[in-house]
């Protein structure tokens, strides 16, 4: 790897010892990808996926430390993946004990260092750091030294800025530096697609089961997505912005995608078209049978497949706020059509702390409170990470929380008739 005279300043100790190591550290990042430069992080804001205090993660506290201890802070503000703990989330008595006793016991200490080395604010706990409410939405070419999946295929593809999927740790010291390794998706030929995906579906394709096909498909390549415009338009609106913020989601945990292109849609394919196709691409084809072949696929590894359930997550990532107020005016006309008051599922919808504070300004949050829907700001799959938790028959419409945990997947359309109607799920 070729360094700047300043770069190889840093590697050599002139500024200390800890900058010296974080530097060293980012150079056999990049030379395992064999990243032949470094380059400048350009981006305002950083996003790092470690936000939860679990015990086993002692090395992270000791490393974070170690890191203020010598006075180094980030160079960038971040925000953090989101917290894991909310009272307001249901869970009895021993579920609650295993979480504050043997689970997140360094969760207050933890955010104190996270503080001091360079958070936004308080607040800035989410998966969905681009949401106009928090504040982290890099720009259109902005070289990112992010992690979380969710958030570094949004920012990639939706936004167009460059960022690799970094590991947790990674996102953090590319921060302190300034700097991260060129490779994979920073360089131009990384961006290009060697998958073509063509969506031949009678409907619009759910979002987490389309991502979850072509992330199981394509693993960690970079898919052109043709015909999906038909459905989402050609404008990046709110509404087609939330759906690849799901659909993202599902590419990026039900394989390995760090960017996606949709034809005449995101804003490199809206610049350059099929020249972003790589030669010898290979194609993939999506009608209403695939899907539904891939949906019926999915393990059912509740303990009793027939169970009831107990308790459904939506927001996995976090609901935006349009989100948030559409499922209010679905809820509430559902539960009026089926004669129902309340939901008959304790369901809980997570979102950003501060796209609940927006939403909570508005009339919807008394009208969705008054359903029995409960909104949290946590993270779901940490919350299903407690071992008495797992074993409960949890429902969600997320396909990353499908993936990591044993909750089942149903599409929107079945959460809400099983939240609102009642009666036996397939």
């Amino acid at each position: 790897m070729i360094l700047t005279a300043e770069q190889q300043a840093i590697l050599n100790g002139e500024k200390g010892e800890t900058l010296a190591k974080v530097m060293k550290t980012l150079v056999m990042y990049g030379d395992a990808f064999e990243a032949e430069k470094l380059v400048p992080i350009t981006s305002n804001y950083n996003h790092l996926v470690t936000s939860f205090g679990l015990k086993v993660m002692s090395p992270v506290y000791d490393l974070m430390q170690q890191i203020l201890d010598a006075d180094v802070t980030s160079s960038q503000k971040f925000s953090v993946d989101p917290r894991p703990l909310d009272s307001n989330v249901p869970a009895n008595f021993l579920q609650n004990f295993v979480f504050k006793n043997f689970m997140y016991t360094k969760q207050d200490f933890y955010e104190e260092q996270l503080k001091k080395l360079g958070l936004m604010d308080e607040d800035a706990f989410t998966c969905a750091c681009y949401m106009d409410e928090v504040g982290n939405k890099p720009k259109k070419g902005d070289v990112l030294s992010w992690a979380e999946s969710s958030a570094v295929v949004y920012a990639n593809s939706v936004l167009g800025a460059r960022c690799n999927r970094n590991s947790g740790i990674i996102d953090i010291m590319g921060s302190i530096v300034g700097y991260v390794p060129y490779f994979g998706l920073l360089t131009d030929e990384g961006r290009k697609a060697t998958w073509v995906v063509k969506i031949e579906t009678t409907k619009k394709p759910e979002a987490q089961l389309l991502g979850s096909a072509i992330g199981m498909k394509v693993m960690e390549d970079v898919p052109y997505v043709i015909g999906l415009d038909k459905w989402l338009g050609t404008e990046l609106n709110d509404e087609a912005c939330t759906y690849l913020k799901d659909f993202g989601a599902a590419t990026a945990s039900n394989g390995a995608v760090g960017l996606y292109h949709i034809d005449n849609l995101t804003p490199e394919a809206v610049e350059l078209g099929k020249k972003l196709i790589a030669e010898g691409a290979k194609e993939y084809i999506i009608d209403d049978a695939e899907l539904e072949r891939v949906k019926n696929d999915y393990p059912v590894i509740w303990k009793n497949p027939d169970a009831k359930p107990k308790l459904c997550f939506m927001g996995c990532p976090h609901m935006s706020l349009q989100q948030l107020k559409d499922w209010t005016d679905k809820v509430e006309a559902s539960l009026k059509e089926n004669g129902n008051k309340k939901v008959l599922i304790p369901t809980v919808f997570t979102a950003a702390p501060k796209v609940l504070e927006a939403f909570n300004k508005t009339e919807y949050a008394e009208r969705l409170k008054a359903t029995g829907v409960i909104t949290s700001y946590i993270c779901p799959l940490m919350y299903m990470n407690n071992p008495l938790c797992k074993k409960m028959p949890v429902i969600t419409s997320s396909n990353k929380l499908r993936t990591y945990t044993s909750a089942r997947y149903y599409t929107d359309d079945e959460i809400l008739a099983a939240i609102t109607k009642g009666g036996k799920l397939k």
